[in-house]
């Protein structure tokens, strides 16, 4: 079993880590000749299913394994990925490669930086020249004739670069394959509604201040079950085929929405559809005009920790099965590859009411 890599779009990574450890700590990672595929399934909250094609962050890619397609299966700890790939991002280069220390499964990621020397004089040492208080009492040498020897500047604070390497180990398990046949994405039924959401830090800005508002009304609740409530609030998140989304947050002391018009409802491909597309729900929705909406509740902290996805900087849709679930994929770029993306899918249960 062989795995090693050169590390492409090392910023993209770094926040797709971040975006993955802000809703569990364990990833389960497989790798095969042309995907990497991270899985976060947290005890509570929502589930992450991330493809992406090896070109995206990966370069001189090499991966062999007993297994078809050379595939391999890791259980890795998304703290030491992210702190590691911190640590990259500005680096002249940085590969990967699975490797064993002490008989346990390491990534080790190997850093190569550029870092200057602080600012030195041309004998190496800042300050004077030694006996430079002696030497100001002698007479001048070229005193009678300064264009004997011209004078020309000294730049001593050039700073000359030398390369640092950095390695960081981080600790993972090798996983049999039919442990990872048990994971599955979750089965949804076609979409009620699907809209591209505005820009995500925007949203989340808002959710957050929402959820704020609820727990900060709690403390002058006069009830303790609303207390506990407005704790752990939940959001309504709506939206029609006609453009608009709304986020709304009521409690027994507050009612607050806020609405987004004009977003874009993206056609859907007919030959990607299980049922002719004049019978698929979102049809249904957008015939039945502008005051039918798909609804689904929230966790509060849970939906701000999804919308940190949102420093991928990649357009997200929306897929709402009313009173059910919400699905997000969002649209990775490639940067040396005009038009091609990759997807990251999140999958949001709905509470009931």
């Amino acid at each position: 079993m062989r795995f090693k890599t050169d590390l492409k779009n090392v910023r993209t990574f770094s926040k797709l880590a971040a975006a993955l450890n802000s809703l569990e700590k364990i990833a389960w990672v497989r790798l095969d000749d042309e995907t990497a595929r991270f899985t976060v399934i947290p005890d509570t909250g929502s589930q992450v299913w991330a493809s992406l094609s090896v070109d995206l962050i990966f370069d001189n890619y090499h991966i062999q394994s007993a297994e078809p397609n050379n595939t391999i299966n890791l259980e890795l700890p998304l703290g030491p990925l992210q702190r590691a790939l911190k640590s990259a991002v500005g680096s002249s280069y940085a590969n990967l490669r699975l490797t064993k220390r002490d008989g346990i499964p390491m990534l080790s990621m190997t850093i190569h930086t550029m870092t200057k020397d602080g600012a030195q004089d041309a004998r190496g040492f800042g300050g004077a020249f030694p006996g430079s208080a002696r030497q100001n009492r002698d007479p001048d040498p070229f005193a009678d004739n300064p264009d004997l020897f011209p004078q020309e500047s000294l730049e001593l604070t050039m700073k000359r670069e030398r390369e640092k390497i950095i390695t960081q180990d981080i600790p993972v398990r090798v996983l049999h394959p039919d442990t990872v046949e048990t994971i599955m994405q979750p089965k949804v039924r076609e979409p009620d509604v699907h809209i591209q959401l505005p820009p995500l830090l925007q949203l989340k800005a808002i959710s957050d201040r929402f959820t704020k508002l609820a727990v900060a009304s709690s403390s002058s609740s006069t009830s303790a079950s609303a207390s506990r409530g407005n704790q752990n609030p939940k959001l309504t998140l709506s939206a029609n085929m006609h453009g608009s989304l709304r986020l709304r947050l009521t409690t027994e002391t507050l009612d607050i929405t806020s609405v987004w018009n004009g977003l874009e409802n993206p056609e859907l491909d007919p030959s990607q559809l299980a049922m002719p597309l004049e019978e698929h729900p979102s049809t249904k929705f957008k015939e039945a005009g502008p005051d039918k909406w798909a609804t689904v509740r929230v966790d509060g902290k849970d939906w701000s920790r999804v919308l940190s996805v949102g420093r991928l900087e990649g357009r997200v849709i929306a897929c709402f099965a009313d009173d059910h679930a919400l699905i997000l994929y969002v649209y990775v770029p490639h940067v040396d590859d005009v038009g091609a993306e990759d997807v990251v899918t999140y999958y949001v249960s709905s509470y009931s009411t």
